[in-house]
């Protein structure tokens, strides 16, 4: 027998997430596997502001939180997943899994020996991802135009930034600190400031770039959106990739809850295009896009933070630590 742990969700959240809000729960897992399943043993788990969107709507109070890890095959009985090898799947807040196979993804084969696993998580996994095909697959982003991208120095949006640079662009990057902000000029950016002390982000922006934003990469929604809007250059696009300022709100934002305009007349007059996405569209790239990621990392033109937390038991502090900013790059638990 395996002494597992799991962290559930006791209660859905009311507004910003609390202690109570989570149970950690021990279990007993069988050793001896059926046909294709495999024990798995986390090593670093992720914790993204999905979690709080979906655990309101994919969840039930008593379910395992949802979220990925990578994790160790320490028994197998699939051939495709032997024993000692290491996978990224979507096995929620646990120290142990039995699994199937279904959604587990082989790390890299040629994974470099001096770069941490937990990237997998990270630049070269699914926030990296995210970043590369909101650029390349929603905004078509061509060499000389200007981006803006918000919650910036954040796991998708200082990747996303990075890119951009690396194809020919102006980036232009808002974040919630002092410290992130110096952060975003040392990962290349060419203007970055924080939203959070700025007297007006309408001056912010237009100051950041005159001549408006060719492209926009939306993590955040709100209010700053409503305001980047109207500084959209005309055939402007918008990939909305997240609406984290909404995640934790009580009750629906409405447009007549902010100071800001409604949207509608801007993206006529100036014929913007906004696109939602989710990275999942396009996953029968991933290994290719991965690799290519991989080579920028290695060849030092993409430079990745992350934000760890040591201790299993340390996973709701972290989860609500991301979530009021407390990281730059990815946060991370290591179990």
């Amino acid at each position: 027998m395996v002494e597992a742990k799991a962290w559930v969700l006791k209660k859905h959240f009311k507004g910003f997430p609390k202690d109570s809000d989570f149970e950690l729960k021990h279990e007993q897992l069988h050793e001896q596997l059926r046909d294709g399943e495999v024990l798995l043993e986390a090593v670093f788990l992720s914790v993204d502001p999905y979690m709080r969107l979906y655990s309101r709507i994919r969840m039930q109070p008593g379910d395992v939180m949802i979220g990925t890890q990578l994790a160790k095959v320490i028994r197998s009985n699939n051939p495709e997943f032997p024993v000692g090898i290491h996978v990224v799947g979507p096995c929620g807040w646990r120290s142990h899994t039995v699994s199937d196979g279904t959604g587990l993804t082989r790390v890299l084969n040629d994974w470099p020996l001096n770069l941490s696993l937990s990237h997998a998580l990270g630049a070269i996994g699914m926030p990296g991802l995210t970043a590369l095909y909101g650029l390349e697959e929603v905004l078509a982003i061509q060499p000389g135009e200007t981006l803006l991208v918000n919650a910036a120095a954040g796991a998708v949006g200082s990747v996303a930034g990075q890119i951009a640079k690396l194809k020919g662009c102006k980036v232009v990057g808002s974040t919630g600190s002092e410290a992130k902000v110096a952060y975003l000029k040392e990962l290349g950016f060419d203007h970055a400031f924080n939203y959070k002390t700025v007297p007006s982000l309408e001056e912010a922006l237009k100051q950041a770039s005159p001549e408006g934003y060719d492209a926009y990469f939306d993590n955040v929604g709100g209010y700053f959106s409503s305001i980047a809007l109207t500084q959209m250059k005309r055939f402007g696009r918008i990939a909305v990739c997240g609406a984290i300022s909404t995640y934790n709100d009580k009750e629906p934002q409405t447009a007549l809850d902010a100071t800001g305009p409604y949207p509608q007349l801007s993206m006529v007059l100036k014929e913007l295009r906004m696109e939602g996405f989710v990275v999942v569209r396009w996953e029968d790239k991933n290994q290719e896009s991965l690799k290519k990621m991989l080579i920028w990392l290695q060849e030092g033109k993409l430079k990745c933070r992350e934000h760890v937390t040591v201790g299993f038991e340390k996973m709701p502090a972290a989860f609500m630590g991301m979530l009021q900013g407390d990281n730059m790059g990815k946060a991370i638990v290591q179990v």
